[in-house]
């Protein structure tokens, strides 16, 4: 059974007399488990599609189903619950809160998640154990990013969703995160999905969707896939 479905989903924006298909009649199947990676140019309704699965906004038409549960029709507070419970996020820009340190930035999900995990063992599985009383001002961005990551992986997510997050980071370090991210994938089990314009990201992923003017244009498997059976975490 597929995590993730999205039937016939239309995001349309409308300024004035003009409708713009942010995305149009996306149909989608995504397994659980799986590292994925959607790719295309600016404009393409990369971000939009990452907001819909993530419930910060409600599709125009359609219907998302995650984890058997059709989101597209909950409330403000049910998708709060949703976000809060299913789904971790990880953003370019890292969105750390600066004067907090890396252990107190982790450990808020723990307000926010039943579920959560212990943030020193989510600081320790991306590689920042001798940092957890460092300010992000004191880290490199590669650094703030892993933070940002066992933030995420904190909330103990079905599905992580990851916005463009090696835009703002060198080549060398881009790998780094990357390479975490496929560890994380291997290891905790969690659904990853990064959206992103660069094709050396895609090269890590499972799968390959590729978005044009709000329609998937193309789909491929980008390496052979891992064995069905889900690493819970513990």
């Amino acid at each position: 059974m597929a995590l993730v479905e999205m039937k016939d989903v239309t995001r349309a924006y409308t300024s004035g007399d003009h409708e713009l298909k942010a995305l149009d009649g996306v149909n989608l199947s995504l397994e659980e488990g799986k590292f994925i990676v959607v790719l295309g140019p600016s404009g393409a309704g990369k971000s939009t599609l990452l907001n819909l699965l993530g419930g910060l906004d409600s599709p125009t038409s359609g219907t998302i189903t995650v984890d058997g549960r059709d989101i597209s029709k909950l409330s403000g507070d049910e998708l709060a619950e949703y976000r809060a419970e299913k789904v971790g996020f990880v953003f370019q820009f890292y969105n750390l809160i600066p004067t907090l340190t890396v252990y107190e930035n982790v450990a808020l999900v723990k307000e926010l998640s039943k579920n959560a995990l212990d943030p020193a063992e989510m600081i320790s599985a991306v590689g920042l154990a001798d940092h957890m009383k460092n300010f992000p001002a004191e880290l490199s961005g590669g650094e703030q990013q892993r933070v940002s990551i066992a933030r995420a992986l904190a909330k103990n997510p079905k599905i992580l969703l990851c916005d463009e997050p090696t835009g703002a980071l060198d080549y060398k370090t881009s790998k780094e995160i990357l390479q975490l991210m496929e560890d994380v994938n291997r290891t905790y089990g969690c659904t990853i999905i990064i959206v992103t314009h660069s094709q050396r990201d895609a090269a890590y992923a499972h799968r390959i969707i590729r978005l044009l003017d709000g329609k998937i244009i193309a789909e491929n498997r980008n390496r052979p896939m891992e064995s069905d059976s889900k690493i819970e975490i513990l």
